[in-house]
């Protein structure tokens, strides 16, 4: 009889949307995680966004039992050769029979499409636990199962500096101002997971300087900024960072 298992690869930035549906994957039986797969900042050795350093990711590899897959970015990449580089990386993927990506995205549709159509290339289908969950719901629940994590980046044009470096706790919440998504669906802020219950140990670290940066256009066709209409613009370009150091 042939075997119904499904060998898979999962996207993880190691922030808790990532932890939430890896938890909900691990209990589906018939897809095996072949590894989890993480974009970095190769100039700076790290997570694309989030700003952790690459070592912090792989504990979290190690302590979850899943090898960890690293594909290196330039730190101004644009859209063209991201799509180019990863549909290559999606291409070997499929080489070695991999038939799905696992996404923890909740409500972006623009997203959703744009990764569908981009893993249609390659033969590859995606998947989304938390598709379409209530996010204040899936915030809660996160607490509830008992994972913890800390706020690594938040957008400086809706969240202040106070907010980095918090726990992501019932207080962190409590505190959101309103239109603030509560799984920072949109871009809000970013976290990084140590502990709960996909680990099988916490993940050790300590926290050091709280940093300012913005980021600007390449100026290359379709990057993420080229059709902004107002120049000015801070949406998803000013955010304030804690670093995080592995203890």
């Amino acid at each position: 009889m042939e075997s119904s298992i499904q060998n898979v690869i999962f996207s993880w930035s190691g922030g808790k949307d990532a932890a939430m549906a890896l938890l909900k994957i691990k209990e589906n039986t018939d897809l095996k995680i072949q590894a989890l797969l993480t974009t970095i900042n190769k100039s700076l050795q790290r997570v694309t966004m989030h700003g952790v350093p690459l070592n912090l990711t792989e504990a979290q590899a190690k302590s979850i039992g899943i090898p960890l897959e690293v594909v290196e970015l330039p730190e101004n990449i644009s859209m063209v050769d991201y799509t180019t580089q990863m549909n290559k990386v999606g291409e070997t993927h499929k080489a070695k029979q991999i038939s799905k990506y696992i996404y923890g995205d909740i409500n972006l549709a623009d997203l959703k499409r744009f990764r569908d159509t981009e893993l249609d290339k390659v033969g590859i289908e995606g998947v989304y636990p938390l598709w379409n969950q209530n996010t204040k719901t899936l915030a809660q629940e996160f607490l509830t199962k008992g994972f913890k994590a800390v706020v690594v980046a938040v957008n400086s044009k809706l969240l202040n500096k106070s907010f980095v470096g918090r726990d992501f706790d019932q207080s962190f919440l409590n505190d959101l101002p309103e239109g603030v998504d509560f799984c920072g669906e949109n871009g809000e802020f970013h976290t990084f997971v140590y502990d709960g219950p996909i680990f099988t140990t916490p993940i050790a670290f300590k926290k050091g300087a709280v940093s300012y940066h913005t980021y600007q256009p390449t100026k290359e066709d379709e990057d993420c900024f080229c059709c902004d209409p107002e120049p000015d613009h801070q949406w998803d370009k000013g955010f304030w960072f804690c670093d995080l150091q592995a203890t």
